[in-house]
């Protein structure tokens, strides 16, 4: 066996690694091609259409590398050996494409991938070798090599196929090629490796067989320039499919965008086509309506009707057909039954689809605005009714009487306006606290409905315990007076609060339409100013406007203005009026008795002025005047005349209620040096409504040794049940039981029942308003012990005091 020896021809070697480069360019792109396949026949195309190319790419290198190598001997090529060698090239290049394709490589995968591929292109070279007519036997060590080689360039082959596959770019292409030329190298790497483990020689007679016999060189070129052409052919279809299939890419990633913003939008759409039939429904739309959209698919728009509440199902088809017909966008809002029974409130917007200048159908969009609507109508209701009573407040009144006016003829329409307030709230609200003051005013709003029952009454609360009604009926006034005193009768029965009962009027004043007003700042004007004339002239009652009334409005005005600068100006004054014990006819104490002297109209009486400086607020600084200059004047006339007897005050409802009560007294004793104990304060019953506050404040006037009395005894509600829980020390008759106890058996009764009780509960009595002797016998049969009133003394200011009683007083001891 002679052994032969062959030289490479340089030129040839690195035409095979040029083609090797190429082949594995290809092959980068090809598997890029075959992932991005969108469905199983183009898949399939790619993949045998691509390991053709690669496949014959790959077997030219080897060829060629073949070619390369020159033998001293003329070389042929069995044919078939060859074919088979290709397919085996065509093959391998199968199975790299077919792993490398898939959405995910795993490393068990690459392996086993990659070792096939090994397999394939080793036995694709050495069945291309074995088809030379050549005795050939390998170099064991070297053989082996050239299998490692295949294998970790196939496994490097299929992994950087992978990764660059989807590179696009021209980032990506620089990749890709400098990937091809590491392929290259490593595909020729393993091909020569193989070759040097080849071992040529002769005498087996091999070399004799027929065979084609070519000259290697020229079939080199030929295979070379017949592989670029494929290969070039290869990636030009790669070209062209990629443009196409960008742009098929862009169509379907802006038809997923679509459709994702179709389908995960918040408001429901439903397409309908140019004949009006529904073709698709978005999720959204199923969960507004609850529809089921198998229903509805493919079925007439006019379908969607049927789930419109009734009155609005003419306009939805209007606005629907108006955009299908015109091409404009239509905006409307509807209301739906939904499947499980309740109204649904839409926002709905009809879009047309044009194409093409043509309108091809539209898009019904609609959104679920029924929390908005509910949300809208309770921010009206709040800005037009009151929180407290759910009554229409001042703004909303004021509307409807404007409204009332608007649509009425004066002469033939007529209707009243009644401002009704209550008599003896702020009392209520200021003993009990705010939150039983609101309990109040809705038991007062329930009976004004109750009131009104049968009557076309508007009621609203203005604010506070202010009330304003319009009433309409014929004959007007008959219906109003008829209102009116229902209101009265009702409202005086007694509430019960906190466990007690409570009684309060009702003062109200009519102005009506159009006698009284044309516009409605008129007549509530109006209305407002005859309520305020009831109060005036004792409460708990009604009436009507009249002009006359408009001048004690503008006195009361002016009273008020000149109230406050009474205040600061030295104009109020305090009279005293005794008290006489009825035991020994001894003055036992002086009343403090607010007067007003006005510098132009004189003395005006309490009557008169105290009602506006309660409901100025005036009040609460008057009554701590008073109480200082009392204590001021008690403390002076024990010092000049040793007239050891206490002074009466009477505190206010707002006094009696303010924070600092107790302090505020102490202050004053300290400031003007009055010993507590000739410190007597009066009381009424409406103080007593809140026990526990009230007691506690008694309880600790009582501490500091000051005495109380409860005033106006007998003329209140309160429970007597006070008496016996708080610390009172006198009661004082109401002048309204004396002013007739010698002719009126019950308010003789009453007194009498009176001075026993207070005898009983070990308390002193003392009887104001006596005026004469009948009077003070009656009284003094009865057992009273103390009296007041103008049989004894009239009040007198401090001056005539000092003259009627002190200074003889302090003469009779001098002379004593």
């Amino acid at each position: 066996m002679n052994h032969i020896h062959g030289t490479y021809d340089i030129s040839l070697v690195i035409l095979s690694y040029l083609i090797a480069v190429a082949a594995s360019y290809a092959a980068l792109d090809l598997a890029g091609r075959v992932s991005a396949a969108r469905n199983g026949n183009s898949r399939a195309l790619w993949l045998i259409g691509g390991a053709i190319f690669m496949g014959f790419g790959i077997w030219a290198m080897h060829f060629v590398g073949m070619l390369a190598f020159n033998l001293p001997i003329p070389v042929s090529y069995d044919v078939v050996l060859v074919i088979i060698s290709v397919l085996v090239a065509i093959l391998a290049s199968l199975i790299a494409l077919h792993v490398v394709g898939r959405k995910q490589l795993r490393l068990k995968r690459l392996i086993v991938g990659g070792f096939l591929m090994s397999v394939g292109i080793s036995a694709m070279h050495y069945i291309g070798m074995t088809s030379m007519r050549v005795g050939i036997y390998y170099v064991p060590g070297l053989f082996i090599l050239s299998v490692v080689i295949a294998f970790v360039a196939s496994i490097a082959a299929l992994w950087l196929s992978y990764y660059f596959r989807m590179e696009h770019s021209w980032k990506g292409v620089g990749y890709k090629l400098g990937s091809g030329l590491v392929m290259g190298a490593a595909i020729v790497g393993m091909h020569y490796t193989g070759m040097a483990a080849a071992r040529f020689h002769t005498g087996n007679g091999l070399e004799i067989l027929s065979g084609m016999r070519v000259n290697q060189q020229w079939l080199a070129y030929a295979i070379a320039i017949g592989t670029f052409a494929a290969l070039a052919f290869a990636l030009f279809g790669v070209f062209i499919d990629k443009r196409l299939s960008r742009k098929n890419d862009e169509i379907i990633e802006h038809e997923k965008w679509y459709k994702s913003l179709y389908e995960n939008h918040l408001d429901g759409i439903i397409s309908v086509n140019i004949q009006g039939k529904i073709i698709d429904i978005n999720p959204s739309a199923i969960r507004i309506t609850g529809i089921e959209a198998a229903d509805y698919l493919h079925q007439p728009s006019s379908k969607l009707l049927e789930i419109h509440v009734e009155e609005y199902r003419e306009k939805s088809n209007q606005v629907f057909q108006s955009s299908l017909k015109y091409g404009q966008v239509k905006i409307a809002e509807t209301v739906i039954i939904h499947k499980e029974g309740h109204h649904i409130h839409l926002s709905t917007m009809s879009v047309p689809v044009t194409i093409d200048g043509a309108v091809r159908g539209t898009y019904l969009i609609f959104r679920d605005i029924t929390e908005e609507k509910r949300t809208k109508e309770t921010i009206q209701h709040m800005a037009y009714h009151d929180d407290l009573t759910g009554l229409p407040n001042r703004r909303l009144l004021k509307r409807t009487l404007e409204e009332t006016i608007r649509h009425s003829v004066p002469g033939d329409s007529r209707f009243a306006v009644l401002v009704m307030d209550i008599d003896r709230f702020k009392m209520i609200n200021d003993s009990l606290g705010h939150a039983f003051g609101d309990q109040f005013l809705q038991l007062v709003t329930d009976r004004l409905h109750h009131a009104a029952v049968g009557i076309q009454v508007t009621i609203a609360r203005m604010g506070g315990d202010e009330f304003t009604l319009i009433c309409h009926g014929n004959p007007i006034e008959d219906v109003t007076k008829r209102l009116a005193q229902r209101i009265i009768d009702l409202i005086q029965i007694p509430y019960r609060l906190k466990d007690n009962d409570f009684y309060v009027s009702a003062s109200i004043g009519i102005a009506l339409y159009p006698e009284h007003g044309l516009d409605a700042e008129q007549l509530l004007k109006n209305a407002d100013t005859a309520m305020y004339e009831v109060k005036r002239n004792g409460k708990n009652g009604f009436q009507y406007y009249s002009s006359v009334l408009d001048e004690h409005v503008m006195n009361n005005i002016e009273l008020e203005a000149a109230l406050r600068k009474a205040v600061d100006g030295e104009q109020l004054i305090i009279h005293y009026q005794p008290q006489i014990s009825l035991h020994n006819q001894q003055v036992i104490g002086v009343e403090a008795l607010l007067r007003w002297i006005h510098p132009e109209k004189g003395l005006i009486e309490p009557g008169v002025f105290i009602p506006i400086a309660e409901e100025t607020g005036l009040i609460g600084e008057i009554g701590t005047w008073v109480m200082r200059e009392a204590c001021r004047q008690m403390q002076q006339w024990q010092q000049q005349y040793g007239w050891n007897i206490p002074v009466s005050v009477n505190l206010s409802t707002q006094q009696f209620h303010q924070e600092k009560l107790v302090s505020a007294i102490e202050s004053i004793l300290r400031e003007t040096g009055l010993h507590p104990q000739y410190l007597e304060l009066e009381i009424t019953e409406s103080m007593m409504m809140d026990a526990s506050r009230s007691g506690q404040i008694l309880r600790e006037l009582t501490r500091l040794g000051i005495q109380i009395s409860m005033d106006d005894f007998g003329t209140g509600y309160s429970s007597l049940s006070y008496l016996k829980l708080f610390p009172i020390h006198k009661l004082k008759i109401d002048r309204s039981f004396i002013k007739d106890i010698t002719s009126n058996e019950d308010d003789k009764a009453i007194v009498s029942s009176i001075i026993a009780m207070a005898h009983n509960l070990k308390m002193n009595v003392i009887a104001e308003g006596v005026e004469t002797r009948e009077q003070l016998q009656i009284l003094m049969d009865n057992g009273c012990d103390d009296i007041q009133g103008y049989y004894f003394s009239r009040p007198i200011p401090a001056k005539e005091v000092e003259q009627m009683y002190l200074n003889p007083l302090k003469a009779a001891v001098e002379e004593g």
